[in-house]
């Protein structure tokens, strides 16, 4: 132990980290020990029982919603870019991406999953539309999308890990890896719920302690502001309300706020909570949550450009290029030992709890929705028992799978364009596909299979296009295609905008096709 410290490029954060990284790390496991008679049935695996509280599955929401990606990519990326008015982004997570999310899902998707006894969003559209095409299309949807999204989750760790212990990254991925797959493994959903409480509570303290930090170190946040203002590198622009970039800067709010709208895994949350009483507490909960993790890590991001000078110094900043992913650990690095200690905590624990998140929905969504009705069609229905250990053996394929992709794209293929922007797409082709069909299918009675198919095929087929753009495979110049296609943040929310104008247009256009019990579906709201 002696020895690996030494050689660390950090020797007292590593004395420090060790401890608190071998605590949390036993504690995740635990909880998943202890939570595994929970995981027994498909309901109890997949949703806790249906009976999580507004705690759990605010955190839930909140944790599974702000991975690593966030603190480290985004927050140094959209901060260096767009200055302090990138804390709108955080904002824009907080009110649209949670509160509003909540207010205007929360209830209606936990009664009416319950009602249809849905467990995934590819069993909701069958359910709720009649269709089992639906639900094959939804579900390849998934497995095709969630698992470079998985794979990105592990961006960001080796900046961090570097400044602190002298382990090559490959490690890091396999150690958060195999420990997220041994707690989900044994305890499912309520595991997750449980650890990522826990997580939760790490994420909160650490963001308020970085943030307070980096302004003291910087003389308070007037004099912060003041030397960002008047820096040779940012300027007035980077502290107005704003930004340097205010159409750029809307495109990523909404992106990154209406988006959660959409994405099956976190959606989710909604079909496990015990009950509606339980929503009202847990939008509150998941606000507040949003605001000071996303709201922080933003803000934080914003004073980037403080660190312009030894960003360069060290290579990170070229006339090529910027490192967005060293900008957050450059900041911290000369921070205390124990600020340090907690940021690696901080980072492990966010990661972890969107990557549980992730493998479970997908691990889900291939069982209950793919392989199940696969053996019921060849009349070898599978058992509980069989389900679930079906959807154990893949939660351990879709980890190892997003792991080696991420080692991969570290090593071998780390300048793989097509990875890169597989990743990038992977949010908007989600999102573009499934939100429109979803909260439409919650209000209106009027909604048909043609209007639901549209929209997967408007939001994936936009999201492979930007994909084609972006690899080299087709060139557009300018125009309004050029707009839509910038980069997957732009060609991502225009897939979601364009579900919402399609699904009711087309709905209006096929009517004949609309299902004929559409009414005692919605019965459930009249209770």
């Amino acid at each position: 132990m002696l020895q690996f410290a030494l050689k660390a490029p950090n020797p007292t954060a590593v004395y420090i980290s060790i401890p608190m990284l071998v605590f949390f790390f036993a504690l995740m496991i635990g909880v998943g020990i202890a939570t595994r008679r929970h995981a027994k049935s498909v309901d109890g695996f997949v949703l806790g029982g249906r009976s999580v509280g507004p705690w759990l599955t605010a955190f839930a929401f909140g944790t599974s919603y702000f991975s690593a990606v966030i603190f480290v990519g985004y927050a140094g990326q959209f901060g260096f870019n767009f200055g302090l008015a990138s804390t709108w982004i955080g904002l824009g997570n907080a009110f649209i991406g949670s509160l509003l999310a909540w207010m205007v899902l929360g209830k209606r998707t936990r009664i009416m999953t319950n009602h249809l006894e849905s467990k995934t969003m590819p069993d909701f559209f069958e359910k709720r539309y009649n269709s089992k095409g639906l639900k094959i299309a939804a579900s390849i949807i998934v497995f095709v999308f969630l698992i470079p999204y998985t794979a990105s989750l592990y961006n960001g760790l080796s900046s961090l890990f570097n400044n602190v212990f002298a382990i090559d990254y490959w490690v890091v991925v396999l150690i958060m890896a195999v420990l997220t797959g041994i707690y989900v493994i044994f305890g499912g959903y309520m595991a997750t719920a449980i650890n990522d409480f826990i997580q939760g509570m790490v994420m909160l303290v650490g963001i308020v302690s970085v943030v307070a930090a980096v302004l003291i170190k910087n003389g308070g946040f007037s004099a912060a502001v003041k030397a960002l203002e008047t820096s040779e590198h940012a300027g007035s622009e980077y502290v107005s309300l704003f930004g340097a970039d205010p159409v750029s800067l809307l495109f990523v709010v909404l992106l990154t706020s209406l988006g959660t709208w959409g994405l099956p895994q976190m959606v989710g949350k909604f079909y496990s909570i015990k009950d509606e009483g339980a929503i009202h507490k847990g939008t509150v909960i998941s606000t507040i949550f949003a605001v000071i993790v996303a709201g922080g890590c933003y803000f934080l991001g914003g004073f980037g450009r403080l660190y312009f000078e030894p960003l360069k110094n060290a290579g990170y900043i070229t006339e090529k290029a910027v490192m967005f992913d060293k900008i957050i650990p450059t900041m911290l690095s000369d921070l205390s030992p124990f600020i340090v200690s907690l940021v690696i905590v901080l980072v492990l624990a966010a990661s972890m709890s969107t990557l549980s998140s992730l493998v479970l929905t997908s691990a889900s969504t291939l069982t209950l929705d793919v392989v199940g009705p696969a053996a019921a069609k060849k009349s070898k229905p599978l058992s509980e028992g069989k389900k679930v250990l079906v959807m154990r053996l893949f939660i351990v394929f879709f980890i190892a799978v997003s792991a080696v992709i991420a080692i991969l794209k570290d090593s071998i293929w780390k300048d793989s364009v097509f990875i890169a922007q597989m990743m990038g797409v992977s949010w908007g082709a989600l999102a573009g596909s499934f939100l429109a069909p979803f909260m439409y299918g919650l209000y209106s009675k009027k909604v048909t299979k043609a209007s639901v198919l549209a929209s997967f095929i408007f939001g994936t087929g936009l999201e492979l296009v930007q994909l084609l753009i972006s690899v080299g495979a087709i060139h557009l110049n300018g125009g309004v295609l050029g707009f839509v296609f910038k980069n997957s943040l732009y060609s991502g929310v225009f897939a979601m905008v364009g579900g919402l104008i399609i699904v009711p247009i087309v709905s209006a256009l096929t009517q004949k096709t609309a299902i004929k019990d559409a009414e005692q579906k919605f019965a459930c709201y009249n209770k």
